[in-house]
């Protein structure tokens, strides 16, 4: 294992690092440019945590008594359906920032509130912390990164192959990406819980980057996960396992959650080259939406921005736009949505060098889209 790693690192040695501007360069640069309150603690941010929980519990509430409602008249719920959808994208993106300290500081209270707001994702918050805060951030988009493309030379392991099968590409069947919009974060979170749960070993070969935790956050992501677990058996037995119940207030909110939440995912990093050095603004995508979009989802579509300040308030991300076109726009990427997911479906999803894509059957080179030249 450690060779092939020692070989899977000269793939992208060939960059010069001295062209990378790493993370904490970026941030203790433009800091100054920012005011202070950017960086305070802003727990006003729990409250859209809490009314997206209250969303959800309403929607269930009304959901235990569909079985009464006429058949022509199920698809009214259909709406609330869609709103209970975007709340569990809310739930996940705030967590996301509360995780990172921008809402609260308090450790203990942190745990308890992400727990339930990562619970519709299935994902315990240390396990988050670690793959997410620890592992993620400090090694984005490199060979130790867990959510970057797989490379062409990992073994084709199975979950390699359903990464193949789901996630767009300009290979990926109409019918497969659809399903993986809706299932994509699971297979991921499960990819990694069972990792670090069953093995716990830097040689597990159907993640893109094992890592491993200590014994302590083990038996905590396993209890977190139990939990989760019984909260979602709580929601079914409410729901009275009932498939006309479930399927409108539990199946499809969630898979209208995920799908919403992978577009952004996909974004993020998947277009971008592989670097060595954590170099946000190319190893990192930021896309335009809709307002009402940025407004809803915490301004998550600026990715970059939140690479380079992680724990910043996610309101002041525009400012810190607005800071990189002006310091940095020669090395900024920032894409309509719309341009984004093009690229993606134009493009294979395998990583056969730091600035090159490739098919499963590494028969097609594409140098990345957002590769630039830098000096």
């Amino acid at each position: 294992m450690i060779k092939t790693e020692v070989s899977l690192q000269n793939l992208i040695n060939t960059v010069d690092e001295e062209a990378m501007i790493p993370q904490n360069v970026y941030a203790k640069t433009l800091r100054p440019l920012l005011p202070a309150e950017a960086f305070a603690p802003d727990s006003s941010k729990l409250v859209i945590l809490l009314i997206n929980l209250i969303i959800l519990i309403l929607g269930w509430t009304i959901a235990s008594g569909l079985d009464r409602w006429p058949v022509y008249l199920l698809w009214l719920y259909l709406p609330f359906a869609i709103i209970m959808g975007n709340s569990v994208i809310v739930l996940l993106f705030s967590s996301h920032d509360l995780m990172h300290g921008s809402a609260i500081r308090n450790v203990r209270a942190m745990r308890i509130i992400s727990l339930l707001g990562l619970t519709l994702g299935w994902m315990p918050p240390t396990l988050w912390k670690a793959v997410h805060n620890r592992e993620h951030h400090n090694k984005t988009n490199s060979l130790k990164d867990p959510d970057r493309n797989y490379l062409y030379q990992q073994p084709k392991t199975w979950g390699k192959w359903i990464q193949n099968l789901f996630v767009p590409s300009s290979e990926v069947k109409p019918f497969w990406l659809t399903v993986g919009m809706t299932s994509a974060w699971g297979v991921q979170t499960f990819r990694n819980l069972t990792s670090v749960l069953l093995f716990n070993s830097e040689s597990v070969d159907y993640v893109q980057a094992a890592f491993t935790v200590n014994s302590k956050e083990r038996r905590a992501i396993a209890g977190e996960f139990l939990i989760i677990l019984m909260l979602h058996l709580s929601i079914l037995a409410y729901l009275e396992f009932n498939p006309i119940k479930l399927v409108l207030s539990y199946f499809l909110p969630i898979g209208i959650g995920y799908a919403g939440t992978i577009f952004y995912v996909y974004t993020n990093h998947m277009l971008s080259r592989m670097t060595s050095v954590n170099d946000p603004l190319i190893n990192s995508l930021s896309i335009r939406v809709p307002k009402i979009f940025d407004l809803l989802h915490l301004n998550f579509s600026y990715h970059t921005e939140h690479h380079i300040f992680p724990g910043i308030n996610s309101d002041y991300y525009p400012l810190v736009q607005e800071l990189l076109k002006i310091h940095y726009s020669d090395r900024f990427n920032l894409l309509d949505a719309g341009e984004a997911w093009r690229l993606m479906l134009q493009t294979p999803r395998h990583y056969k060098d730091e600035n090159t894509f490739t098919d499963w059957d590494g028969e097609k080179d594409i140098t990345c889209p957002l590769g630039r030249s830098i000096s």
